[in-house]
């Protein structure tokens, strides 16, 4: 469903006794990806604040020009530029409901860039950034695929394991989708960190350890751009698309961040939930919880 030329909804919109949502979530899709990737995260999100009775959240996705229903305009190669666009893009939900960013891979460099943009306006900061399947933004070391001719690009999206190999053996549907690739995979291999002061955003980092492309130590580097709470899940066994079967998992820490905010406030003491566990309590509870291994990083 269409919320505007930048934000799509996935899903219906939500509502609790006639008000707006408790919280909402905006996703930034991958390098190649489009708004339709995070459908299955807004139904994990929906069953998430269900079992929390956390009430509804609205969950909505970027959408990149240059693709999909935005295929006739001009596709951005500068991932600044991308960001300085979608933030104006989601200005008007800052300011209301909490809000929660979310981007993965490439999504996650462009969520970073929004985040620091909205705070340097004083336009009301995101209650957390969730970053998944990323380098922290000063771990970023450039590259040269988008130079590659298009079997060399197969080859990277491959290596990947987030695409269906029959898309990959169908030249009609690579016509398509390989330009839009390249352009992002430009994007990313040609952003430079601009050094500033760290976020005061809260930062969450969630990747797999066999993710070929992100070590477990370049997501760890995220700590140091946020001067707020940080923490961090690692999915033993997970590639660089691990999300694609801990979609529960990743709604879980979503629902989470505004719960975390609101008890901050309040000067309460947290409990540790199914997102985000610290500490000594977290690894007990994730020893008889569940296949996902819980790391705090301090």
């Amino acid at each position: 469903m269409e919320c505007s030329r930048w934000l799509r909804r996935l899903g219906p919109a939500p509502t609790a006794d006639g008000a707006g949502p408790a919280a909402r979530v905006v996703c930034f899709p991958h390098a190649g990806g489009g708004a339709a990737a995070f459908r299955p995260l807004a139904k994990a999100v929906a069953a998430a604040t269900a079992e929390a009775a956390a009430g509804p959240y609205e969950v909505l996705a970027v959408r990149y020009p240059g693709r999909h229903d935005r295929i006739r305009e001009e596709r951005l190669e500068d991932l600044r530029e991308l960001a300085a666009r979608a933030c104006r893009g989601l200005l008007p939900l800052t300011g209301r409901q909490p809000l929660v960013l979310l981007g993965h891979s490439m999504g996650a460099l462009i969520a970073y860039e929004v985040t620091r943009l909205l705070e340097a306006a004083g336009a009301g900061r995101p209650v957390r950034l969730v970053v998944s399947g990323a380098w922290a933004p000063s771990r970023v070391r450039g590259g040269t695929v988008h130079l590659r001719d298009d079997d060399g690009l197969i080859e990277e999206i491959r290596r990947t394991q987030g695409t269906d190999p029959r898309v990959l053996d169908d030249r009609e549907l690579l016509a398509m989708a390989l330009p839009v690739v390249r352009s992002d995979y430009k994007a990313v291999e040609t952003y430079r960190h601009r050094p500033g002061p760290p976020l005061h955003t809260p930062v969450t980092a969630l990747v797999g350890d066999a993710d070929p492309l992100v070590s477990v130590d370049d997501a760890a580097a995220w700590r140091a751009h946020t001067a707020g709470d940080f923490g961090m899940r690692i999915f033993p066994g997970g590639d660089h698309f691990y999300l694609t079967r801990h979609w529960p998992d990743l709604a879980r820490a979503v629902v989470a961040a505004p719960d975390r905010v609101a008890s901050d406030r309040q000067g309460a003491v947290r409990p540790a939930g199914p997102g985000l566990l610290h500490g000594a309590q977290g690894r007990q509870r994730q020893q008889a919880a569940g296949p996902a291994r819980l790391q705090q990083v301090r």
